[in-house]
């Protein structure tokens, strides 16, 4: 039997591991132009995102959304379903392809308006984002990590949040948040309608 080099050896490892390797890098590299450049991400926002919220509420989304894709790992076990056993497995990262429609969506603005994305008046920025999402057919919210573009995952995240139920019902619902039970019976009090700079 011959002899296995170090060099055939090592040779053969490169060839198992760069897929998985790659992956992880491509994550990292992705999450790194994302927060280092956000103002694209944040003008999408301020486009998508529910007016109500001004421009706090949308900088604090944007900022939760970034740092759900900074903390996203592929193959995670996922919570099962109500009523399901089933267990399913987070995908490969979303954060590469999203990170390359924000690019996408900077150079239609250039192209379109020779203005970059941030640049421009809320309505060309939405006009923008609606000739993508049209191209798609996107006409529902997946789950996040599912989302075939970043304003539909910015969304599914947004919508996901305790933040978004509140808006919805007006009130101080704090989804998620345990209550003692001798406030269950309780009507939530009424959500500040001030809106914050």
């Amino acid at each position: 039997m011959p002899a296995f080099s170090r060099r055939a050896f090592l040779g053969t490892l490169a060839a198992a591991l760069p897929a998985a390797t790659l992956v992880r890098q491509a994550h990292a590299a992705a999450v790194d132009e994302l927060s280092a450049s956000p103002l694209t991400l944040r003008a999408l926002g301020e486009a998508v995102l529910p007016a109500e919220l001004g421009a706090a509420g949308v900088r604090a989304s944007v900022e939760a959304f970034q740092r759900w894709i900074a903390g996203y790992r592929e193959n995670a076990e996922l919570v099962h379903g109500y009523g399901t056993s089933a267990l399913e497995r987070s995908g490969p990262t979303p954060a590469t392809r999203w990170a390359a429609q924000l690019d996408a969506l900077e150079a239609s603005a250039r192209r379109a308006h020779r203005r970059s994305f941030p640049a421009l008046a809320v309505e060309q920025r939405r006009a923008l984002v609606q000739a993508d999402l049209d191209a798609l057919k996107a006409d529902r919210i997946p789950a996040l990590g599912r989302a075939p573009h970043v304003a539909i995952a910015l969304l599914a995240h947004f919508y996901s949040s305790a933040g978004a139920t509140d808006l919805c019902y007006e009130s101080v619902i704090l989804r998620q948040n345990c209550r003692p039970l001798s406030a269950s019976s309780r009507k939530p009090l009424p959500l500040a309608r001030t809106r914050r700079a």
